[in-house]
C-alpha cells in the first residue's frame, strides 16, 4: 500500500504555516527544500496506521489534507464544520477549498431536506454564504475554479446520499439555497457579470473559457431572483452575445422562469440556430430538463415539433433522456413522468429497440424512492413487460429492473 497524502497547515489567520521537518517512524525527517521551509509536503502512508508529528508548530493548525487530490481515495477526517468553513474561506489549495465547499454544501442540503420534510423553516448558514463570497471576491483565483466552487452539488448527488430519495424536498432545498445565495450575493454577482463581459470575437482558450464560465454561473444565479432588472440583464447578455456558448447560457438563465419572456427567447434562439442540429439538440434538452412544474406537457408538445424525429437517437436522448434528468418532473408524485416514459418506451421499441432499452433504464433505480413512487414506477415496468411483441433488448432491462 502506498498513499501519498499532500498536507499543508493553516494558522488562525488563514496563512500557511512553514513546514521544516516531520517526526515519523522514530526519525526526524527534513521536508525543507534547499534549506527553505515549504508549505505543502507529501506524507507517504504505507501502513494501516501511522503517525506523523510536525515540529515547530506553535498553535493549533487547521490541516489541509490531500492537497491537489494527491491520491485517488475517499478521505474521511475529523475536521469539524468550523474547520471546513475556515478552509473554504482561506485554503490556498484550490482543490481543498472546492472540496470543503462541496462537503459543507452536502451536509447543509441534507440538514435542510430534513427540515423541509418536517415543515420547519429553512435557514441558510451565514458562514456558508460568507465562504462563497470570499471565493467570489478573490481576484487571485482562477475564474473557472470560482465558477465550480460557487456551484452547488446536483440534486441527483444529494438523493444518492439519502436512504429514501425525496426529489421534491431536494429540489425545494437546492432552489432555496440558490435563491438565498443570489439574494445575499447579488452585488458581487452583478459585478462578476459586468467584469466578465466581452464584445470581442470568440476565442477558444482557457482565459476566455474561464471568463465565460464564471459570468454564466453568476448570471444564472441572478436570473433566479425573477427581478425585472436581472431579467433585463439576462436579455442584454442574450442579445449582445458574440457566440453561441454565451447566447445559450443566457437562454439557460432566462429559461429558469416560466412566462412570455422565456417563450419568446426560446423561439428566437431556435429561429437563429435551427440549421445546426447539434445546437437544436441542446435546445430540446434545455426544455426537457426544465424544473418548471408540469413540464411533461411541454415535452409532449415538443414530440410534434418539426425538428424532432423519434427515429433519430440523438433527438430522443436530448428530449426524452433530458426529461428523465429532471428529478422533479420525471419523479412527479402523480406518476405523470413515469407514465410518459412508459408510453415512449413502447413507441420506441417498434422503431429502435436499442434506444428504447436505454430509455427504460431510467426506471432501474425505482426502489430508491418512497412507496408511492415505487408503486407507480413498478406499474409502468409491469405494463411494458406485459406488452406483446416486446423486443429482447427492452425485456432484458425491464425484467432486471423489476427484479432488482
Amino acid at each position: 500500500m502506498f498513499i501519498p497524502v499532500a498536507v499543508g497547515l493553516l494558522d488562525s489567520t488563514g496563512k500557511e504555516i512553514p513546514l521544516s521537518s516531520v517526526y515519523h517512524d522514530g526519525t526526524l525527517q527534513s521536508v525543507a527544500s534547499n534549506n527553505q521551509p515549504v508549505y505543502t509536503t507529501v506524507l507517504r502512508v504505507t501502513k494501516k496506521e501511522e503517525e506523523f508529528v510536525f515540529s515547530d508548530i506553535f498553535e493549533r493548525p487547521v490541516p489541509s489534507l490531500l492537497r491537489g487530490y494527491s491520491a485517488p481515495i475517499r478521505l474521511e477526517s475529523d475536521l469539524t464544520d468550523s474547520d471546513l468553513f475556515f478552509l473554504l474561506a482561506h485554503d490556498a489549495d484550490e482543490f481543498n477549498r472546492w472540496e470543503a465547499g462541496q462537503v459543507l454544501a452536502r451536509k447543509l442540503m441534507l440538514n435542510l431536506v430534513a427540515d423541509f420534510q418536517q415543515n420547519k423553516p429553512l435557514v441558510l448558514n451565514q458562514n456558508f454564504v460568507d465562504g462563497l463570497r470570499s471565493i467570489l471576491c478573490d481576484s487571485s483565483l482562477d475564474k473557472e475554479f470560482i465558477a465550480k466552487a460557487i456551484t452547488l452539488p446536483g440534486e441527483g448527488e444529494i438523493m444518492d446520499m439519502m436512504e429514501i430519495a425525496d426529489p421534491d424536498a431536494v429540489h425545494a432545498v437546492r432552489t432555496f439555497i440558490r435563491k438565498q445565495l443570489a439574494l445575499e450575493l447579488k452585488a458581487e454577482l452583478l459585478t462578476t457579470v459586468e467584469k466578465n463581459r466581452s464584445s470581442e470575437e470568440y476565442v477558444f482558450n482557457h482565459p476566455n473559457m474561464a471568463r465565460r464560465a464564471l459570468k454564466n454561473v453568476a448570471l444564472a444565479y441572478l436570473a433566479l431572483l425573477e427581478d425585472p432588472k436581472y431579467t433585463e440583464l439576462a436579455l442584454h447578455e442574450y442579445r449582445t452575445a458574440t457566440n453561441m456558448t454565451e447566447q445559450f447560457s443566457a437562454l439557460v438563465a432566462i429559461a429558469q422562469s416560466p412566462g412570455k419572456t422565456r417563450d419568446d427567447v426560446l423561439a428566437d434562439f431556435y429561429s437563429k440556430w435551427q440549421h445546426d442540429f447539434l445546437v437544436v439538440n441542446k435546445w430540446f434538452a434545455l426544455q426537457a430538463m426544465s424544473d418548471i412544474p408540469g413540464n411533461v406537457e411541454n415535452v409532449r408538445s415538443l414530440l410534434n415539433h418539426p425538428a424532432f424525429d423519434m427515429r433519430n437517437p440523438n433527438k430522443v436522448y436530448s428530449l426524452i433522456g433530458g426529461f428523465c434528468g429532471s428529478p422533479v418532473n420525471f419523479h412527479a408524485k402523480d406518476g405523470s413522468g413515469y407514465k410518459f416514459l412508459g408510453e415512449i418506451v413502447l413507441q420506441l421499441d417498434k422503431i429502435n429497440p436499442q434506444v428504447a432499452s436505454r430509455m427504460v433504464s431510467a426506471f432501474s433505480r425505482w426502489r430508491r424512492y418512497d412507496e408511492t413512487r415505487q408503486n407507480l414506477a413498478k406499474a409502468q415496468l409491469e405494463k411494458i413487460m406485459s406488452t406483446n411483441g416486446l423486443s429482447e433488448n427492452v425485456f432484458e432491462i425491464a425484467s432486471k429492473s423489476l427484479a432488482a
